[in-house]
């Protein structure tokens, strides 16, 4: 019966632990070692709150596999401080004091301020690396301790609540169940038995909170790396436009001063709006504003020839895009669709929301592409070949740029992006 109540017990801490942890404020507080009190008030209720329900569980229903009068309070006390492991103390022996119990509560807080005087003294992230598995390496810890002749903390952490349940023990034998609740051993397997039943029901939750720890910690670098990954293409997409603007308003100077006199100062403004701001995510309209400067500086050099038209759904001009996505496939429909076709040529600009996604397309009616081109141009030009990193790096592998071309009739770049439901903005 006692080894069914200790296995029990350890499921029951664990799922309780679980449980915790998948709170988003309790998460937060495990993730900082400085907690302001209101914190630490927020983790010893959080703890202490269920730890007083098993304690009752255990007094009215004889459920012993759900007092840790003992692990709850040394626990508390470990990863909030003594001030904490005493208010899980006091939740904890609460119960128990109403119920006769006169030792319980004292012991209790006993418990929480021996975790939290164990907190205060050895590093902070040694009490993260105490884990169910600490006993296999039990012998190289010890051969450490004596060859380094270095304090090691982890067995002082195991060692703790083997330390606490020997007394517990004790003021049990001493004064007997009506003074103290504690596990009557019969014999030495049983008693080793409980001791790391004690051991493991407080390096359990020590391990799944530090689980959840080291995972939210990869989940913010991988979202670090994405974002340096996309400023540094888009930082990219910046000389590449300006390179190819230059070099049209050059082929003008000599021939046309006036008209390249022009551009530059519609260049000077745009290039003062995209240094004014740096979001790397825009919504739909503000990119047609930036692509209608664009193609304000492109009809100053083709004049009546290049006709725009956009086709704009108004549902999706509230869509979140990453910025400057839209004028390489604007220039790339210019430079080798409408510049090649003899007498100017049409773009469309088009938008929709489809099924909890958003599409806009290119379209031209220029000189297009066969097949291999249209591979070659994806992967060989710097602006195409960054739109389509830059979606697949934002939104993975199945949202890439999707271009289809027919020599002769005209080529079609389109975009497929799932639909924000808030503002997404990362500042470069």
């Amino acid at each position: 019966m006692l080894l069914t109540t200790l296995v029990v017990k350890l499921a029951v801490v664990a799922t309780l632990s679980t449980m915790l942890v998948r709170f988003p404020q309790f998460r937060r507080i495990l993730l900082t070692e400085q907690r302001a009190w209101r914190e630490r008030l927020v983790f010893a209720f959080s703890l202490g709150i269920p730890l007083l329900g098993g304690i009752i569980a255990r007094l009215v229903l004889g459920y012993d596999a759900a007092d840790f009068s003992l692990a709850g309070p040394l626990l508390a006390g470990l990863i909030a401080g003594p001030y904490a492991g005493a208010i899980v103390g006091v939740l904890a022996g609460t119960p128990a004091l109403l119920g006769g119990e006169v030792a319980a509560m004292p012991f209790a807080v006993g418990c929480g301020f021996a975790g939290g005087g164990l907190r205060e003294m050895c590093p902070k992230e040694a009490i993260w690396h105490l884990s169910p598995l600490f006993f296999a390496d039990l012998h190289r810890h010890a051969w450490h301790l004596v060859r380094r002749f270095r304090v090691d903390w982890l067995p002082i952490l195991a060692a703790a609540p083997v330390g606490l349940e020997v007394i517990r023990q004790g003021l049990g034998v001493r004064f007997g169940l009506d003074v103290i609740f504690y596990f009557e051993i019969e014999n030495l397997w049983l008693g080793a038995l409980v001791m790391l039943s004690t051991v493991l029901s407080v390096a359990i939750p020590i391990k799944i909170w530090n689980t959840a720890r080291i995972e939210h910690r990869l989940q913010e670098q991988e979202k670090l790396l994405m974002a340096a990954r996309v400023d540094a293409l888009s930082s990219q997409i910046h000389p590449h436009f300006l390179f190819n603007t230059l070099t049209s308003i050059s082929s003008l100077i000599r021939s046309q001063p006036e008209t390249a006199r022009t551009l530059i100062l519609k260049l000077s403004v745009m290039l003062r709006r995209m240094l004014s701001t740096q979001e790397q995510f825009v919504t739909l309209r503000e990119e047609l504003a930036s692509i209608n400067e664009y193609l304000d500086i492109e009809a100053v050099r083709f004049g009546p020839t290049l006709v725009v038209e956009h086709r704009i759904s108004p549902d999706s001009l509230d869509l979140i895009i990453p910025s400057m996505v839209l004028q390489p496939l604007v220039e790339n429909s210019i430079k080798h669709g409408i510049e090649k076709k003899v007498g100017g040529g049409r773009i469309i600009i088009q938008s929709r929301r489809t099924r909890g996604h958003g599409i806009i397309e290119v379209l031209d009616n220029g000189a297009g592409m066969a097949d291999t081109d249209v591979g070659r141009s994806r992967e060989g030009g710097i602006g195409l070949r960054n739109v389509d990193e830059r979606l697949r790096v934002i939104y993975g592998e199945n949202y890439p740029l999707r271009l289809e071309s027919t020599p002769g009739e005209g080529t079609c770049a389109r975009i497929e992006i799932p639909v924000s439901t808030a503002p997404w903005r990362v500042s470069a």
